[in-house]
């Protein structure tokens, strides 16, 4: 089979800890583009690396990403340094709101340095939600509730992680941290006005896009009173709000269609032409290898020429250089990383 030498807007998931005949199929997809790896397919460092290099045998461009905020969600555990909840960071904000932001920006810079040392483009991060205290799903993984002081712990995260040589990923768009709800078995809605939404929530979206911030993730949330479709599936949200009033030229991705809170979308196939039609440029197929395969034809038979912005787009979520991990390991910039994120780690779980 010839390797495409193009990303295609498909990002699929793997069922454990190597590749099997069917994911080399499906990597080798015209459509596919991406990669994302959960905990089912880590066991250690040196495993990850066969994983990987098997991976890039077939598709040498592919994106690989993986959700490794810190704190409930970090994939990776053991060989890698445990990274503190987004929360902990605005603990230390109230009387020494520098000290806070240096410690984000570590913490950023040393995610972003591990993974990159095992050849992962990007992780799913930062988190940009501003938290209400009601959400199920978010709760300690936004950094703050107030919005400013996101902006602050977020924008600092991010810098650490462009300084690792990765690009962020800002979510969930708009802003999930006002719903109860948890999207992966429900479908949020929202009830606030856009006035409210805009003045709190878009707040650390607006700051990091400024900043440079290279890709974003919609939320599978319904906001009523501004749009009769859910965030990942609303040109509303995504041309109009996202592209043209907040000005943002990055990459785009669904969250995963398998949620529950996709379900609105119809099924997976109506799922993905719709987050795609509504301007998302890369959509995530999870835990549903049979309809990946339906998604994928399907996106192959209605595909056109070649969209050279969407190609610039997701090539600027690759890493931006190599990390050894020997010496990353061996160097005083990771132990004094490590060492500082050490005053976190007691709640680091």
């Amino acid at each position: 089979m010839v390797v495409p030498s193009l990303l295609g807007c498909v990002m699929l998931d793997l069922q454990g800890l190597s590749l099997t005949g069917d994911e080399e199929r499906r990597l080798q997809h015209p459509a596919t583009g991406g990669v994302i790896l959960f905990s089912r397919n880590y066991e250690h460092p040196k495993q990850l690396q066969h994983l990987i290099t098997a991976i890039r045998r077939l598709r040498p461009q592919i994106l690989i990403a993986v959700d490794h905020e810190g704190g409930r969600v970090q994939r990776f555990r053991r060989g890698f340094t445990r990274i503190a909840p987004a929360g902990r960071y605005r603990e230390l904000a109230g009387a020494a709101a520098a000290e806070a932001t240096s410690i984000a920006a570590a913490a950023g810079w040393l995610m972003a340095a591990e993974l990159r040392a095992s050849d992962i483009d990007f992780s799913f991060a930062p988190v940009l939600d501003v938290d209400s205290g009601v959400s199920q799903i978010i709760g300690d993984r936004a950094f703050s509730q107030g919005g400013e002081e996101v902006s602050s712990l977020a924008g600092a995260f991010f810098r650490g992680m462009q300084r690792a040589g990765m690009a962020g990923v800002g979510k969930h768009f708009p802003g999930h941290g006002s719903v109860a709800e948890d999207s992966h078995l429900a479908l949020p809605v929202d009830r606030r006005t856009w006035e409210e939404i805009e003045c709190r929530d878009l707040i650390p979206f607006r700051a990091l896009i400024d900043a440079g911030l290279e890709g974003i993730m919609p939320a599978h949330v319904l906001y009523p009173l501004c749009d009769d479709r859910p965030a990942g599936f609303s040109p509303f949200w995504i041309r109009e709000v996202l592209r043209q009033r907040l000005g943002f030229a990055g990459a785009i991705f669904s969250d995963d269609l398998s949620m529950a809170g996709a379900e609105a979308g119809g099924d997976y196939i109506a799922r993905a032409q719709c987050a795609l039609a509504a301007g998302c440029d890369m959509v995530l197929v999870c835990n549903a290898p049979e309809q990946a395969d339906a998604v994928l034809d399907a996106l192959l038979k209605e595909s056109k020429e070649p969209d050279p912005n969407l190609q610039i787009r997701l090539t600027a979520m690759r890493g931006r250089f190599p990390i050894d991990p020997q010496k990353l390991l061996a160097s005083s910039e990771w132990r004094e990383a490590v060492a500082r994120l050490e005053t976190l780690s007691e709640d680091a779980g």
